[in-house]
């Protein structure tokens, strides 16, 4: 056993008093000794139940035959950091929970892992952790929150940042407002739609890394988690016996089927970063080129919150991820032999069934005969740039307007809610990517209050959207305007031409203007200079590579 680096051996005895110490003797010690990486903590709601399910897999565990050793990781609230300098933190959070993980498996020695996040930056972090050590892992995750309820429909914590909008621009009062907000989450869980948290958790299943649910059964039953993660303790140990490794399962066919399903039920943007973040550790190349590619040939057949009315408990009584797996693999998009947990994906779907055909269209009737995600390229985003195309109106897939340039989110914000935003405007808030920002901080606030005012106009950064943000935003803008890329010349009253169906994004300025402009371009002063962030800004690549820390980045 790996874990017989810590405690066999005469060598070993100081190991083994220490294990002593903490209740583990002789016959804990002759079993593997499972890692339970739990995220729980008091400052998300979707963790502070984690818990109980870190309990149920600990059972799982003991009752296979492991010994079970739990250890936590860190974890911010997008929802909470929104709109402030914690934002910053979120993105740049994901490389702490990695890297904590690496150094607490490896120093104890771990045999396997039971990853339990929840939330957006946890789950890649914890995927990057597992590709990164290549010793057995499962995740199991806690599972979605419930919609609340407002006048008669199901609504969640987006609605709560539209509200700023629409009681700035007067179409609700302020009783309105703190009646949205006490209502839009009811209970513990990840917020209710497909945002980037629960995005990430259902691509847990597609990739193979996580069991059948994992992504969509509600937080709030509490009974089915329970047995979700106890599952999870039995899946680990089988892992161990037959030596399935997360690179075993983290192949280039794991990934497509997580980006086809990405593309079929229309996820966040940020699944573009996360999923290539989690590539490059284990050692795959995901180019952007490849998500365009597969959006192009997968049909969108699930129209779930911020993009349409229903939620992840729809889709979770629709038959959940396998039920969509199983439904697109009729046109021969998913890789049915590739390797999961529990099997291959064809046994994984075997029996697998749409349960609410108003939830889970076939492919022969899709919202859309392509994919939630588009990647854009042109003169504006040389590398590229990513658009949520399924929370785009019809009539705003293809859009010109005049620029109006903002150096950070709060000021866009600021003269959104002043009102000095129009309707044939282009919004640009740059230095707010991995570098600038740095932390490439999400705009859910600007496009909230962007859609709560009503307002018709284009959004691009090469910051990134939150997976409850919809309209005509753009965001990964790449390279960065700290980089110096294009976004950094673009001057206020330039026309911007956003042609999302032939994936173009063009500033409408001469090659020779730009090069003038570029000549004359100032870099400027980093907005932080100490702590994490600040060396986080020195070590990350560009957003098209994922936006990792790298040793050798420039």
């Amino acid at each position: 056993m790996k874990s017989d680096v810590v405690k066999k051996g005469a060598t070993r005895c100081a190991h083994r008093s220490l294990f002593n110490a903490m209740g583990f003797g002789p016959e804990d010690l002759k079993k593997p000794l499972i890692g339970i990486c739990n995220s729980f903590n008091e400052v998300i709601p979707g963790h502070i139940h984690l818990r109980e399910i870190t309990e149920a897999a600990k059972l799982g565990v003991a009752a296979a035959g492991g010994t079970p050793m739990e250890f936590p990781a860190i974890g911010v609230c997008d929802g909470i950091a929104m709109g402030h300098t914690g934002m910053k933190f979120s993105l740049a959070s994901r490389e702490l929970i990695a890297d904590s993980i690496e150094a607490v498996a490896t120093a104890t020695g771990f045999d396997g892992l039971v990853l339990i996040p929840n939330c957006d930056k946890v789950v890649p972090g914890m995927l990057m952790a597992a590709a990164r050590l290549n010793i057995p892992c499962v995740v199991v995750s806690g599972g979605p929150m419930l919609p609340g309820r407002y006048n008669g429909r199901d609504i969640s914590v987006s609605q709560s940042f539209e509200a700023a909008g629409e009681f700035a621009a007067g179409k609700i009062s302020e009783a309105d407002m703190t009646a949205i907000e006490a209502a839009a989450c009811p209970g513990c869980g990840s917020c209710a739609g497909l945002f980037t948290a629960n995005t990430m958790n259902c691509l847990t299943e597609a990739l193979g890394m996580g069991l059948p649910g994992n992504g969509t059964i509600p937080a709030a039953y509490t009974g089915a988690r329970r047995q979700l993660a106890k599952r999870a303790g039995h899946v680990i140990m089988n892992l161990i016996e037959k030596d399935i490794k997360p690179r075993d399962i983290l192949t280039e066919k794991a990934f497509e089927n997580a980006i086809t399903v990405d593309m079929g039920i229309g996820g966040s943007t940020n699944t573009v970063l996360h999923l290539t973040a989690i590539a490059h550790e284990a050692g795959i190349e995901l180019p952007a080129a490849k998500f365009d590619e597969i959006s192009r040939r997968t049909p969108y057949i699930a129209k779930l919150s911020p993009a349409g009315a229903h939620h992840m408990i729809d889709l979770n009584e629709a038959g959940g991820i396998n039920a969509v797996m199983k439904e697109l693999s009729k046109k021969g998009i998913i890789h049915t032999d590739a390797m999961t947990v529990v099997g291959t994906v064809e046994e994984k779907i075997a029996n697998a069934r749409t349960l609410r055909p108003d939830v889970i269209r076939t492919v022969e009737d899709p919202y859309r005969k392509e994919g939630g995600l588009a990647i854009l390229s042109g003169n504006l985003c040389p590398e590229n740039a990513v658009v949520k195309a399924s929370a785009v109106a019809e009539d705003m897939l293809v859009y010109s307007g005049k620029a109006k340039c903002f150096s950070s989110e709060e000021s866009a914000v600021n003269a959104i809610m002043e009102g000095q935003i129009v309707e044939g405007d282009v919004v640009v808030i740059r230095y707010e990517g991995p570098k600038g920002g740095p932390g490439m901080q999400e705009m859910l606030n600007p496009t909230a209050v962007i859609s709560g005012r009503g307002l018709k106009v284009g959004l691009i950064t090469d910051g990134r959207f939150s997976g409850a943000s919809r309209g005509a935003c753009i965001g990964h803008v790449s390279p960065e305007a700290m980089a110096g890329g294009p976004i950094a010349l673009i001057e206020d009253g330039d026309i911007i031409d956003i042609d999302i169906p032939n994936r173009k994004l063009e500033l409408r300025v001469s090659d020779e203007e730009l090069a003038k402009r570029k000549a004359a371009w100032v870099k400027p002063e980093p907005k932080i200079k100490t702590g994490y962030l600040s060396r986080y800004a020195k070590l990350t690549t560009s957003a098209s590579k994922g936006a990792v820390v790298t040793a050798d980045c420039d």
